[in-house]
């Protein structure tokens, strides 16, 4: 299942990302902003618990979240997107996994992870620009759910419907929220249109 945001800040923010003269600085901003926006969507069916809070008048009767979320960047673009979805839940714990393609056999290996300890009540969310081939989100997804996790979900910024069909076919319990599914991958494995490479975008290394 896929969910892709339509508010009309995001295609505005969309348009000027996609632009190859945006700069790096800008690229940034305008990919916290947009990640910003998607997670907003993304957290609304997070768990949430009653609270007492003392205001200056009065006792109120609020709510707090109550899941245990996790965010996890997968190397190195999802760095990109952090700054987004910390501004909103600041007190997420932030994993991170690396990915690279193994040669020989074309699949996804991780090369680094670092990740909590799982509660029951954990909400992992990937982050990663790019949604492509699907299969560094589809390994990442497999490690997270080797190390207990049961409530997943991906953000990005832009995907395909490759991409999209690798994640639903492997893990059809993993909603992925977007700002836009594009056209389709090229012969270089590129969405088109795209943003180009997201992480040289990103850090400025091309």
């Amino acid at each position: 299942m896929h969910v892709e945001i339509k508010h009309p800040c995001v295609l505005h923010k969309l348009a000027l990302i996609r632009d190859k003269n945006t700069g790096h600085k800008l690229f940034r901003e305008l990919a916290t902003e947009i990640t910003m926006f998607i997670s907003y969507e993304a957290l609304k069916n997070v768990e949430l618990q009653n609270v007492q809070v003392e205001t200056p008048v009065a006792m109120a009767n609020c709510k707090t979240i109550a899941s245990n979320l996790v965010v996890v960047p997968i190397l190195r673009a999802g760095v990109g997107m952090l700054e987004g979805i910390l501004g909103l839940v600041p007190t997420a714990r932030v994993a991170f996994v690396g990915m690279y393609r193994d040669e020989k056999t074309k699949l996804p290996v991780a090369y680094y992870k670092k990740l909590p300890e799982s509660r029951d009540n954990s909400v992992y969310i990937i982050i990663d620009p790019m949604l492509a081939t699907g299969g560094s989100t589809v390994a990442t997804i497999d490690l997270l759910k080797e190390q207990g996790a049961q409530s997943i979900v991906v953000v990005c910024i832009v995907t395909c419907p490759e991409g999209l069909e690798a994640v639903e076919k492997a893990h059809p319990d993993v909603t992925v929220y977007t700002a836009s599914v594009d056209d389709h991958l090229n012969d270089h494995k590129y969405i088109v249109p795209g943003l180009g490479d997201a992480g040289d975008r990103l850090f400025g290394t091309k």
